[in-house]
């Protein structure tokens, strides 16, 4: 497994594997009417293109030759102390439960140590089964937060964090 920085022309790459995903990761949990807006609202080109402007960084995972993963992240400032936030983490199902989120998380704590973050945070989905992965990394619920993402949409998620 190798993971390289995304360049801005490698985003449609995201868009693409986004798309696989999802289906087969939300399907149970939020509708299909859902799924589309949620991926036409984060992960259109354009929407990623701007999240890229803004400083985020997108990492694309890469096994036997194949991109079969991503992780996005975001440095913010969380009560004065500096987070960097999971906005993103998908792998292909073939590929879960076999090392490859790991190495993704790995990615990210490797850049919140050299930025001399405090902790890593993300949401997840509360009927996500993702939750369990990342508590067995060490994540701790920090949280319960509902999200109206608009069109009648809600997001029900954990916020859950790893102190470094």
């Amino acid at each position: 497994m190798q993971i390289r920085r995304a360049q801005l022309q490698e985003l449609p790459i995201l868009e693409r594997l986004a798309r696989q995903i999802w289906p087969s990761t939300y399907a149970h949990i939020i509708s299909q009417a859902q799924i589309d807006f949620m991926l036409d609202w984060m992960y259109s080109f354009a929407a990623l293109q701007a999240q890229f402007e803004e400083g985020h960084e997108f990492y694309i995972l890469n096994t036997a030759g194949s991109d079969s993963g991503f992780i996005a992240l975001e440095w913010v400032n969380h009560n004065g102390a500096a987070e960097l936030k999971i906005n993103k983490l998908y792998v292909l199902p073939t590929l879960q439960r076999k090392g490859a989120g790991r190495s993704l998380i790995n990615k990210a704590i490797e850049r919140a140590q050299e930025r001399h973050a405090t902790s890593i945070f993300l949401q997840v989905n509360k009927a996500n089964e993702a939750k369990n992965f990342y508590l067995k990394l060490g994540f701790e619920i920090r949280e319960e937060a509902v999200f109206d993402i608009g069109n009648g949409f809600i997001m029900d998620d954990y916020i859950m964090a790893l102190a470094l």
